[in-house]
């Protein structure tokens, strides 16, 4: 039966009454314009999954209304490629109840890990009535469990996204590089489970020869081989900064409240997308100037779903900044990475370098796929839920330069003779890198500059650690503040409210940290430090009072007694002045 009777069948048994729910027949929110500046050739065809000759209302075996498109491809089903069966979904979701997405911007968040948790996205999973879809959300919280560390920050249960605590960028068996599995992830939907051996990858568009089902080991002979150091960042990196001075979009999916562990740097091999096209290909036809890509996860949106599909200039592509990769820091990749093939873009948000990769796609334009048109994008300062449109947001691509304070860590207590260790990163996007950075002990008011030797190499699409003793005179409460200088001499702006932005992405502003100040240079610090190491107590948490008087009033008269005119001895008194 061809998929358009199935559809049709499935649509004439909903209004019999035997699907459950009602259907919607109002057009997807993804639906696309009526004009378009490109419309691909159809993508080989690939068989399904199952043979059974069924409509998405007559279940598989074993249950299944929307079955795997392909054997050996668990979790994937080929929306863009089987638009019928896309719109037949996108009627079920229509027609559903889901939860609102938690709020976690007007009220604390919680301290659990998971931090948060978004049942809309498993219930959208669960509307389509298929059991295998229903399962993803469990079974790929078990593989973050197996491919994940123990203490990674989970912000996100499902779509997983996980942040690489501060330890895991400051110390680290090879410096520089984030261990694969403290590597952050930023996934947008079900981590799908993909077989090397069955894993293949379709070129077409723009290019002189199309080529269908390249497999990987023919990606792996099409050209050399190359290993690359990368820095991959997140664009919502430091948005619980943004979130704290004014919320934000809270988008469906939730825009995740990053710290400042979403970034990570690895070594990444594959072979050079460009190197693919020309081998396999023959090059680029003309007119193609964007290379869409398309994952094999499964995104939900708006009552809508849809594979994962960007794009990036063909300009990137040319100076072999996009890469295919197939392994992490020397070891295949993880399926919660992307398994067994990803794309890597250097210096581009994290957003484009595309898991799971199953279509390559040259265009004349950037795609139009809703993640690349409605999403990622950059608002101006006054706009907000009352007016922005796609069309007036900025498409973010390359990211800006930008930096953090790893330690100390927010509201620490720094006990330290005059000087304090701080230490971080600091990262430029595009194919800039950093050439200076800046501390500064109170604000931003006096700034020291980080020496060379405290930095670590300097190279192209890798962020750059540093660290040194800055000098700190005062006590109590201080702000220390980091900025950075690109080769470009980008700086960063002072103060977060000039970087806020209604979706909250890319926090470039210098990045502060407010800790306590205990200077061990000053005598009465001495003491009292002294006075509790004698009696077993601690300074932390230093908002506790002390159990002891502060001083006898012996002391407390030799301190308040003076010398006064006449030689005459008097109690310091506030309310006694001389008339």
């Amino acid at each position: 039966m061809q998929q358009s009777q199935l559809v049709s069948q499935m649509d004439k048994a909903s209004l019999s009454g035997d699907v459950e729910g009602p259907t919607n027949t109002k057009a997807p929110d993804d639906a696309a314009p009526k004009s378009q500046p490109y419309t691909p050739p159809k993508s080989p065809s690939t068989p399904s999954k199952s043979t059974s000759k069924t409509s998405p209302l007559s279940p598989t075996a074993t249950g299944d209304l929307f079955p795997e498109t392909l054997p050996g491809w668990d979790g994937y089903i080929d929306w863009e490629g089987q638009p019928d069966l896309k719109a037949a979904a996108n009627r079920l979701l229509a027609a559903g109840t889901f939860s609102a997405p938690p709020e976690f911007q007007l009220v604390p968040l919680p301290t659990t890990n998971p931090v948060l948790k978004s049942p809309r996205w498993a219930e959208y999973h669960a509307a389509l009535r298929t059991p295998w879809l229903r399962a993803v959300p469990a079974r790929s919280w078990a593989t973050v469990v197996q491919e994940k560390a123990a203490d990674m920050i989970h912000l996100l249960e499902f779509p997983y996204n996980g942040e690489t605590p501060a330890h895991a960028i400051l110390d680290t068996p090879t410096p520089g590089l984030t261990e694969t599995r403290h590597h952050f992830v930023r996934n947008h939907g079900g981590i799908p489970s993909i077989a090397p051996a069955a894993w293949f990858v379709d070129i077409d568009g723009l290019v002189h020869t199309p080529a269908a089902r390249l497999t990987l080991a023919q990606l792996q002979a099409c050209a050399p081989a190359e290993s690359r150091t990368v820095t991959i960042q997140c664009s919502g990196t430091r948005r619980r900064e943004q979130i704290e001075v004014y919320p934000g979009d809270g988008d469906e999916e939730i825009n995740a409240p990053w710290g400042e562990g979403a970034i990570g740097t690895a070594v990444w091999t594959g072979v050079s997308l460009k190197r693919v096209l020309k081998a396999l290909c023959g090059g680029v036809a003309p007119g193609g100037a964007h290379v869409e890509l398309t994952g094999a996860d499964t995104y939900f949106k708006k009552r809508t779903v849809q594979n994962y599909v960007v794009s990036v200039p063909y300009s990137k592509v040319r100076a072999h900044e996009v890469l295919l990769a197939w392994a992490m820091n020397g070891e295949p990749l993880p399926a919660a990475h992307g398994a067994p093939v990803r794309v890597v873009v250097f210096g581009y948000i994290g957003a484009r370098s595309v898991k799971w990769l199953r279509r390559i796609r040259v265009l004349p334009a950037p795609s139009v796929a809703p993640v690349q048109r409605t999403e990622y994008l950059y608002y101006g300062p006054q706009a907000g839920k009352q007016n922005t449109l796609y069309s007036n947001g900025i498409v973010i691509q390359e990211m800006p330069v930008s930096s953090a304070i790893m330690a100390p860590v927010q509201k620490a207590v720094v006990v330290h003779d005059g000087a304090i260790d701080v230490a971080g990163w600091a990262y430029s996007g595009g194919s800039r890198w950093v050439e200076r950075v800046d501390v500064s002990p109170d604000g931003g008011f006096t700034w020291y500059e980080v020496p060379p030797a405290q930095l670590s190499v300097k190279r192209q699409h890798t962020w750059r650690m540093w660290r040194m003793r800055v000098p700190c005179e005062a006590e109590g409460w201080v702000e220390l503040c980091v900025r950075c200088w690109d080769n470009a001499l980008n700086t960063q702006p002072t103060y977060v409210r000039s970087a806020w932005n209604w979706d909250l992405h890319v926090t470039s502003s210098a990045h502060r940290v407010k800790v306590y100040s205990v200077n061990t240079s000053r005598e009465l610090t001495r003491r009292r430090l002294k006075v509790l190491e004698e009696r077993g107590e601690k300074l932390e948490p230093v908002t506790r009072p002390l159990e002891f008087e502060l001083e006898s009033l012996e002391e407390w008269r030799n301190a308040t007694e003076v010398l006064g005119p006449g030689g005459v001895v008097e109690v310091r008194d506030v309310d006694m002045v001389v008339t």
